[in-house]
């Protein structure tokens, strides 16, 4: 079964994409342990120092999905990919909450290389994730929210086999039905960016992402590096 997968109009039109997958199986998720917080706010303080008073427009990784945001119709300063959110939640307030083990294993890689992280819970999955752009009739239920939505025209959705959105805008969303919660055990984790360096990156985030996951939350794991000769796991 595949994975993960880009489609092929997705790597005609964004042919710098590199992503990071991680098929994961056997996890234990949970309120985030003493250890991984500490981690966790640690990190978030030596990213702070790291960015002092750079603009995050100006951060490469960040800059790089804001244009592609604006390629698919987005004003990427009223609608920002999920990297920019948390940097900005961190920026402006000081910190970012914990969630739970997953999220914020997540999140933290996600920081510390300025690239956005899914984790993508698929125990009601059919088939694995196709990244494609929307026809616009395909269903998306919102966090926090029961009545059914639908993606723009054009813009770029992570879908299953049945069309179900699990993501929006590419990196700015998950579904109601992804988000990693206590009962996920098992899950599809990405990592994905365009900048220039982002192969370095990309694979720096799944070596980190792996040692947090093999540490905090157990299971089984295998992973891949896709990109525009290599788009499917």
């Amino acid at each position: 079964m595949t994975i993960f997968r880009y489609e092929t109009a997705i790597l005609e039109k964004y042919p710098t994409i590199i992503g990071g997958i991680i098929r994961a199986e056997g996890m234990t998720n949970a309120p985030t342990p003493s250890a991984l917080l500490d981690e966790y706010r640690a990190e978030q303080q030596t990213v702070l120092a790291r960015i002092g008073s750079t603009p995050l427009s100006q951060i490469p990784s960040l800059a790089a999905w804001r244009g592609v945001f604006r390629s698919f119709g987005v004003d990427p300063t009223q609608i920002r990919s999920a990297a920019e959110a948390l940097l900005r939640r961190l920026t402006k307030q000081g910190d970012i909450p914990s969630i739970n083990l997953l999220v914020d294993l997540g999140n933290l890689v996600s920081i510390r290389y300025g690239i956005p992280v899914a984790i993508v819970d698929t125990q009601h999955m059919s088939g694995g994730i196709t990244v494609k752009f929307a026809a616009g009739t395909e269903p998306f239920i919102n966090l926090g929210a029961s009545e059914v939505d639908h993606p723009d025209v054009g813009e770029v959705i992570f879908t299953d086999d049945n069309d179900t959105v699990y993501a929006r805008r590419w990196c700015w969303r998950q579904s109601a039905e992804s988000a990693a919660r206590d009962t996920t055990t098992n899950a599809t984790i990405t990592a994905e960016a365009h900048h220039e360096g982002a192969r370095t990156d990309i694979e720096n985030a799944v070596r980190d992402l792996l040692a947090l996951l093999e540490k905090y939350a157990g299971g089984s794991f295998s992973h891949a590096i896709l990109d525009q000769n290599n788009p499917s796991i």
